[in-house]
């Protein structure tokens, strides 16, 4: 027992002193991956060799102008897609109702002929009142909302086609008229939209873009210029697309020409009403009810199609805190505002040209194409004349890009002066019925009329967003103003529908040539700068805070001071003169502001407001806990 013990305890002697095999190369190990570690860390967080300061901030910017590139297409395809489906299905669902074989045959006791006239009267009368609603919509939705629910509305009317009824097509109708100057306000407010914003990511580097002030007078013009062009060629194709369903099915169950047009006797300028004595049964057979349920719901796709896209395709066209600051000047300050602008006598002088814009368009698709066209070629041809107008329209809207070279009055003069020959030709052209040898010469005409439509669409919207470019915030009211000039101009069409076809000529011509003097008289006072009324648009007034919006909070001012300075300073904004020239400095939350060089210029200054905020806080708390 005693040896045992002493082994033992030698044994454990041994241990305290004696180290394991590997216990100091484990040691050595382990310091050694520490050391390797903090060098790892040290050369991670410290500054990259591989970094490019420049380069990312080049490609970022590249990045956001393709975005911006995707915008504009996006939001012309949308466009383009819903009025070929608007404009495809109307006419059908008129060709449809006016044969009297259909209205027997299918809906005998329903009374179509009267649900057309009211629908046709929710259209055209409607948008009349656009200009009461129309910005503080766009204003409460926001642009890229506003583009989305009015394609939900057309996308509306296509679906009431499912079940032919008063209660379903007079409704949707009457919402169609309501969304039509919102939808065309936000489109054109859109597309100027984007192209400030790609001047602003091409001249990321500059210090007015940096500092997100008011951009320089013409600065993105060009890009204006290019936008617009682009959309409209995309758009006008809505035109061929909308006679797909006419020539792919009704023009097959339609009777011959010796049959539609056996008690007219006249077309052209003598006639009086569309085609006085034209027959009220114009199909042989009727299209079979699955057949028109599949057209109705192939075009109800191509609609779901078109909300999509401005869904998800389209960015927005401000930021969420340029929104805010949109909406943040009063509800009842944006609805006074459309009115207030039209004290601009850039504006009042081209209200003759919006007018004009929208006569000619309705004259091509109603007028000429079934007064001349139809009375003299036949129905089956009507969808001939359409789709050669519209791509005749397409591609000369490309011809606006001459602008980048040439005077900005030469697209607009030029596109009237094609107009006012053909106005002058189709008043002396007359002649009989079921003449195919007029082919050609119809054809011609609609050729140079889609060209003056080009030059004239896309010149005043060009022209629009040149005048305005440097005011983002006054946009919406701009186009707004526009569109609702071209609703009345629908108005005036629904209401000249019996009269003499000279005396609809004479009214085109009349305005046409209003149109251009007020022009010229607009542009001579724009090149001798006459000073021009724009209202003031009242700063907004931000109750929340947060991390934009950080207010100085006075605990020793009480209600009353407040309210006395409140007003005082409302005093200060109406004595301030409002001028094309006043600089009102741009919000800080534009597009650009999402920059990193901005993220790295701004998180200094935010962080010392917070901390300031912050200890003004404390000193608070400590003197009411020493009270």
């Amino acid at each position: 027992m005693m040896e045992a013990t002493e082994q033992e305890d030698l044994i454990a002697d041994a241990g305290q002193f004696v180290a394991p095999p590997n216990g100091g190369m484990n040691e050595l190990l382990n310091v050694g991956e520490e050391d390797n570690i903090q060098g790892q860390m040290e050369e991670f967080l410290g500054p990259q060799t591989q970094y490019n300061e420049e380069e990312e901030e080049r490609k970022y910017y590249r990045r956001k102008r393709l975005g911006v590139i995707k915008n504009v297409v996006a939001a012309s395809l949308g466009a383009m897609m819903v009025y070929s489906v608007y404009l495809g299905l109307l006419q059908m669902q008129l060709i449809l109702h006016y044969d009297m074989t259909y209205r027997e045959v299918k809906y005998s006791n329903l009374g179509l002929e009267d649900i057309d006239r009211k629908m046709l009267m929710g259209i055209n009368v409607t948008p009349i009142i656009g200009l009461l609603y129309t910005p503080v919509l766009i204003r409460f939705l926001g642009t890229k909302w506003m583009m989305f629910l009015a394609s939900g509305i057309y996308a509306l009317f296509v679906s009431t086609n499912y079940w032919e009824r008063y209660y379903t097509l007079v409704p949707s109708a009457v919402a169609i008229g309501v969304a039509i100057v919102p939808l065309w306000a936000s489109l054109g407010n859109y597309i100027t939209r984007m192209a400030q914003q790609y001047y602003e990511y091409v001249n990321y580097k500059e210090e007015h873009v940096q500092e997100q002030k008011r951009l320089p007078k013409g600065a993105c013009h060009s890009y204006i210029i290019i936008f617009q062009s682009v959309f409209h060629v995309i758009f006008n194709l809505s035109l061929v697309f909308a006679e797909l369903p006419m020539r792919l099915v009704l023009n097959s169950h339609l009777h011959e020409n010796k049959h539609i047009l056996a008690n007219v006797k006249l077309c052209g300028a003598e006639i009086k009403g569309m085609i006085p004595g034209f027959n009220t049964t114009v199909m042989t057979n009727l299209p079979r009810s699955m057949l028109l349920i599949k057209v109705e719901s192939v075009l109800m796709g191509f609609a779901f199609l078109a909300m999509i896209i401005f869904l998800v395709l389209c960015g927005p066209a401000y930021r969420p805190t340029e929104e805010i600051d949109l909406r943040s000047i009063g509800w009842g300050n944006i609805f006074q505002l459309p009115f207030k602008h039209l004290r601009d006598y850039r504006l009042r002088l081209l209200c003759p040209f919006f007018i004009y814009s929208g006569l000619e368009v309705l004259f091509a698709i109603t007028g000429f194409s079934l007064s001349y066209g139809v009375c003299i070629l036949g129905l089956k041809h009507l969808w001939l004349l359409i789709v050669v107008y519209g791509l005749s329209s397409s591609v000369f809207s490309s011809l606006s890009l001459f602008l980048l070279r040439l005077p900005r009055w030469l697209c607009l003069v030029g596109g009237a002066a094609v107009h006012a020959v053909l106005i002058i030709a189709l008043l002396a052209f007359s002649t009989k019925p079921d003449r195919p040898e007029y082919l050609c010469p119809l054809l011609v005409i609609s050729v140079l009329w889609g060209l003056g439509t080009a030059l004239n669409k896309t010149g005043v919207s060009t022209l629009l967003g040149m005048l305005y470019a440097e005011e983002k915030e006054r946009l919406d009211f701009i186009y707004t103003i526009y569109h609702w000039w071209q609703a009345i101009a629908i108005f005036i069409v629904y209401l000249w529908s019996d009269l003499p076809m000279r005396a609809k000529l004479s009214i085109l011509l009349a305005t046409l040539l209003l149109s251009c003097y007020c022009y010229c008289v607009m542009e001579r006072r724009v090149a001798k700068k006459v000073q021009h009324r724009l209202p003031r648009i009242p700063r907004p007034r931000h109750k929340v805070k947060g991390y934009r919006y950080l207010e100085e909070d006075n605990s020793d001012e009480s209600d009353s001071e407040k309210s006395v300075e409140e007003e005082n300073d409302e005093n200060l904004e109406e004595e301030m003169p409002s001028a094309d020239g006043e600089e009102e400095e741009q919000d800080a939350g534009s597009e650009g502001a999402d920059s990193p060089r901005v993220w790295r210029r701004g998180a200094g200054g935010q962080q010392h407001r917070w901390e300031d905020g912050h200890h003004q806080g404390a000193e608070e708390e400590e003197k009411q806990v020493v009270e």
